[in-house]
C-alpha cells in the first residue's frame, strides 16, 4: 500500500516543515516529493514520529481496576493496546514488575501477562514489548527472566530495589538513601510502628494484612547477602541477550557507576542531581516521567522533569503510570518554552528509540519504519491524536465531531 500525507507540518530530524511524506509497504519512501498513491489530507495538522514508551505500567489498572479485583488478562491486554494506539504510542514497553509480593506484582501473574501478549500478538494494533522490571530481592523471578529474554517480546531489563527503599532508616528520605549494596546503607527496624505506616499501601496492593506483609518483608530482607550475586547473574543474562538495561531511581553516583559497569547504560527516573550528573558525564541516557513534566513537578519530591529538560539533562519522557501524560508533557513544556517543539517531541520519539536501540524508528526519515501520528494541535489548546500508524498500518483513526 502506498499513500502520501499532504499539507501537514512535519517533525523532521532538522526541524518542523510543511511538506509531503510518502509511505509504501510500511516504510517512509519519500519526503517532499510528488504525491503517490492514496492521499491523506493533513492540512492544518502535525505529522510526527509515533510515540515510543519505554516504561509504562498503566496496564495495571486494566488488570486490577479496583484493589484486589482482577479482570481476565486477555481483556486487560486488548484494552491496554487500544489505549496505546489512541494515545499515539506505536511501541510500548510494559513495565511488568517481577517481585516477591503476591497479588498484582506477583511473578506468575507477570509471566501470565507476558504469555497473553504473545498469544494475542496478531490481534494487537501496536507493538507491545516488555520491560522486565525486576525487583532485585525477587530470586523467584530468575527463571521467568531467562524465559522472557528468549521470548518474542524483545524486552528491556530494569534493575529495581524497592525492598531496600522500604527498609531504609526512618530519618532518611528516599532521595537521600545510600547505594543499596553499600555497607553504609542505614536500616530501619521492622518492629517499629512506623513500618506499619510505611508498608500500608504495599500490603493493600498485595492483598495481605499488614502483619503478614511485614513478616514476609522480614523473610525477604534476609536474602540481602545474596542479592549482589543475583544482580550480577541477571546482568550477565541481559548482556548475553543483548537487551537494553536500566537502573531505576538512582540516588548516588556510585549507584549509576555500579549498574553502568554491569551494562545498564540508561538511568531511569534518577532522583537527585548527583545521579543525573553521573549519568550525563558518562554518556548514559536519562529518562524522566511524563506525569512529572505534565503536572509541573514530582509527586514524591524528586527532581522536576521540566527543569531537567530545560537544562538538557533529559533524553526520554516515559508514560510511567498514565499513557496520555506523554503528549500532555510535550504540550506543557512547549507552553513553558522549556525547549523548542522539535526537541520536545524527540523526548517521546527519537530519544526513546536511542535508549532502546531501535534504529528503525523514532524519526521521520526515508528508509525508517512508518510509525507515525497525526496530531491536531490548535494554538493555545491541548493536542490530540487523530491517527496512529504502525509500520504503515493504520492502528487508530479518530474523527472529531467538528470535522
Amino acid at each position: 500500500m502506498t499513500y502520501t500525507f499532504v499539507g501537514a507540518k512535519v517533525f523532521l530530524p532538522d526541524g518542523l516543515f510543511e511538506t509531503t511524506v510518502t509511505v509504501s509497504d510500511g516504510t517512509i519512501v519519500d519526503i517532499g516529493g510528488a504525491v503517490s498513491g492514496d492521499v491523506i489530507d493533513a492540512k492544518g495538522q502535525y505529522l510526527a514520529p509515533a510515540l515510543i514508551d519505554v516504561h509504562g505500567d498503566a496496564f495495571e489498572r486494566q488488570l486490577m481496576p479496583r484493589p484486589n479485583v482482577f479482570f481476565p488478562t486477555q481483556t486487560a491486554v486488548l484494552d491496554t493496546d487500544r489505549q496505546l494506539a489512541s494515545n499515539g504510542i506505536a511501541t510500548a514497553y510494559h513495565a511488568i514488575t517481577l517481585g516477591w509480593e503476591p497479588g498484582l506484582r506477583d511473578v506468575q501473574r507477570g509471566r501470565d501477562l507476558m504469555q497473553a501478549m504473545i498469544d494475542l500478538a496478531p490481534r494487537l494494533s501496536v507493538e507491545n514489548r516488555v520491560q522486565l522490571r525486576w525487583e532485585t530481592f525477587a530470586f523467584e523471578a530468575l527463571d521467568t527472566i531467562e524465559w522472557a529474554l528468549q521470548s518474542p517480546l524483545k524486552p528491556s531489563l530494569s534493575f529495581n530495589d524497592h525492598t531496600s527503599m522500604t527498609m531504609r532508616a526512618y530519618d532518611v528520605a528516599i532521595q537521600d538513601r545510600e547505594f543499596e549494596l553499600s555497607p553504609d546503607f542505614s536500616i530501619a527496624a521492622l518492629d517499629d510502628a512506623r513500618m506499619v505506616k510505611r508498608t500500608a499501601s504495599k500490603a493493600h496492593r498485595s492483598g495481605m494484612t499488614q502483619e503478614a506483609y511485614i513478616k514476609l518483608l522480614s523473610e525477604v530482607w534476609a536474602r540481602r547477602p545474596d542479592v549482589e550475586k543475583n544482580v550480577q547473574r541477571v546482568a550477565e543474562l541481559g548482556r548475553t541477550a543483548g537487551v537494553p538495561m536500566l537502573s531505576h531511581d538512582d540516588t548516588r553516583s556510585e549507584t549509576r557507576s555500579y549498574f553502568r559497569d554491569l551494562g545498564a547504560k540508561v538511568a531511569e527516573f534518577p532522583m537527585v542531581m548527583e545521579a543525573v550528573q553521573a549519568a550525563r558525564d558518562h554518556g548514559d541516557l536519562i529518562i524522566f516521567g511524563s506525569p512529572n513534566a505534565a503536572r509541573g513537578g514530582s509527586h514524591i519530591g524528586s527532581l522536576g522533569a521540566g527543569d531537567m529538560v530545560e537544562e538538557g539533562l533529559c533524553d526520554v519522557l516515559a508514560s510511567d503510570y498514565f499513557y496520555p501524560a506523554m503528549l500532555a508533557a510535550v504540550a506543557r513544556l512547549d507552553t513553558e518554552r522549556r525547549a523548542d517543539r522539535s526537541t520536545l517531541w524527540s523526548l517521546v520519539s527519537s530519544g526513546p528509540a536511542r535508549a532502546m536501540n531501535l534504529t528503525d524508528r523514532g524519526d521521520i526519515a526515508v528508509g525508517k519504519r512508518a510509525d507515525l501520528v497525526l496530531v491536531d494541535w490548535p494554538d493555545g489548546q491541548a493536542p490530540a491524536i487523530l491517527g496512529t500508524w504502525v509500520a504503515g498500518r493504520c492502528a487508530y483513526r479518530g474523527t472529531p465531531a467538528g470535522c
